[in-house]
């Protein structure tokens, strides 16, 4: 058995405090910026573990203990360098549930002259921290998070005048900027391998005999901190989503960086061709699992970025797989961030679809007939994981064509998965998954019918619905949905040039067909609101 773990005590406090440095959940690296100049001999670090923090949305088991472990661990790794942490644990008595509650009770503890902290990642944390400040008359440093490769002053700069972003222009900046899979210099600069991305090259299904061997995923068994915490979120959230006996995602900085190299080594060289496959009961793929450990700071975007194109330029792994993989933090994550700091508070209340439908039941439990979301829900519950492309073109796609309000969708995936934070997960919901933003930051709705997951997986061999039916008893709901979305939204979709290909085959059905499948689809969201 193992040891029972250390509670995590204030340190005896400085008083006066020089700065109170704030460390949030998802700040967890000790090279960011709120440190630059710390002196153990006059400043003292704030971390709070707080329920709202888990209650503002339903968090799921698999979150709060990601959260809550990775935190612990962190402070324990700095008062082991001697540094004063103040660290207010959720079931201590005098906790008050709140950031601004407990970071006031600090302040009065300890009387700092200043506040410091690295930019949060969650516009509403942030507008709650400066609240404070402003109340107790304190400067509130904010600097830089040095784990982008931008800043969000670069990407306003980059937005300024433009009705529409795109990810690849930006994309393409930062490869010039940084230099990333470039070769040669100034004005002859280009992309290694001739071209800007590999995406045409990284669309293969897994054909029908399947994935075959799958390489283990790096996952890690709980320590004496991290079952603590599991203990506590099983006391404490007994009610909320999801399950904790299968946690093992890494909480610390060490084991990350084990995930990220099993990745490199065992993964990546067929990340690229089978990023957008799926499988019925594998849920790991050849991802890398890295999201969560990037988005609570634990890893570097850099150091994993440089081992992918370290491994392209050894010949370990292919151009096309490295330039993906590249994309999805060099470009996509630098993007959906420069979004959602750029476009807030108000991009919040998007939703230029005007979907009103409630989450249907399902979501919550995986109960459903339809075998693709049973899976993908399913394995979110156990794990706080699903891929990106389950997430757009199963839970997200369904949800779209359903016509769910994007605020639901929205809270949904901020609950579910460990690697949630808001400046992440928003945009890619409500932006790229629900075209709430009428498409700032996506060209089009991601709309399609059981076809593309009849395509890309083998969900459908299994399912009793077809995916090539719209109607009937076997028609498969995402093609009935698909149909009475393109009804729906025909006069909107109709300024879309990239949609009319697709509403050029309304014209084939007959004002009965069209009237059938919208009583069909109604008919369904009827069923699935049981």
């Amino acid at each position: 058995m193992p040891n029972a773990a250390k509670p995590i005590k204030p340190a005896k406090p400085i008083t006066p405090v020089r700065h109170l440095v704030l460390v949030l959940g998802d700040q967890l690296d000790e090279a960011a910026a709120a440190f630059d100049e710390f002196d153990p001999a006059l400043d003292a670090i704030w971390m709070a573990e707080v329920a709202e923090e888990s209650t503002h949305i339903w968090s799921s088991k698999q979150r709060i203990a990601i959260f809550l472990s990775a935190m612990r661990h962190f402070a324990e790794h700095l008062r082991a360098r001697g540094w004063h942490v103040h660290y207010t644990q959720l079931d201590d008595a005098d906790n008050p549930g709140t950031l601004a509650g407990q970071l006031h009770a600090a302040i009065a503890q300890l009387k700092p002259v200043a506040l410091v902290m690295t930019a949060p990642g969650d516009w509403r944390v942030l507008q709650a921290l400066k609240g404070v400040a402003h109340t107790t008359k304190l400067l509130l440093e904010i600097r830089d998070d040095r784990h982008f490769f931008s800043t969000v002053r670069d990407f306003a700069q980059h937005a300024k005048g433009r009705k529409q972003l795109r990810l690849e222009y930006w994309y393409r900046e930062l490869r010039h900027a940084t230099g990333i899979l470039m070769e040669g210099r100034g004005a002859d600069q280009k992309p290694v391998g001739g071209q800007w991305n590999f995406d045409h090259d990284n669309r293969a299904a897994f054909g029908k005999n399947g994935p075959g061997a799958l390489p283990p995923p790096e996952r890690f068994a709980p320590d004496a901190t991290t079952q603590e915490v599991m203990a506590l979120v099983n006391s404490r959230f007994a009610d909320h989503p999801g399950t904790i006996t299968t946690f093992g995602w890494p909480v610390t900085g060490e084991q990350a960086l084990v995930v990220l190299q099993g990745f490199i080594t065992q993964r990546l060289p067929l990340f690229g061709q089978y990023q957008d496959a799926m499988w019925e009961g594998e849920l790991w793929l050849y991802h890398s699992h890295l999201s969560a450990a990037l988005n609570l700071k634990l890893l570097n975007p850099r150091e994993v970025v440089e081992a992918a194109v370290a491994a392209f330029e050894s010949g370990h792994a292919p151009l096309a797989a490295v330039e993906g993989f590249v994309r999805q933090i060099l470009g996509w994550r630098e993007y959906v961030r420069g979004i959602y700091w750029t476009q807030m508070p108000s991009y919040l209340d998007r939703n230029a679809l005007d979907a009103q439908e409630k989450l249907p039941a399902f979501y919550w439990t995986g109960d459903t007939d339809m075998a693709c979301l049973r899976d993908a829900i399913s394995q979110t519950l156990s794990h706080g994981y699903a891929h990106h492309i389950q997430r757009l073109m199963v839970t997200g796609l369904y949800a779209l064509l359903y016509g769910v309000q994007p605020q639901q969708v929205h809270g949904w995936y901020l609950s579910v998965y460990v690697d949630a934070v808001e400046w992440v997960e928003l945009p890619n919901v409500l932006g790229m998954s629900q075209f709430a933003d009428g498409g700032l930051m996506a060209s089009k709705p991601y709309a399609a019918t059981g076809k593309y997951i009849q395509r890309m997986s083998n969900h459908c061999r299994g399912c009793r619905f077809d995916p090539g039916e719209s109607l009937g008893e076997k028609a498969c709901p995402f093609t009935t949905l698909y149909w009475d979305f393109l009804l729906r939204h025909e006069t909107l979709l109709a300024k879309n040039p990239r949609m009319l290909m697709q509403l050029k085959n309304l014209t084939r059905l007959t004002p009965e067909k069209r009237v059938a499948l919208a009583q069909a689809a109604q008919a369904h969201r009827a069923k699935s609101a049981c």
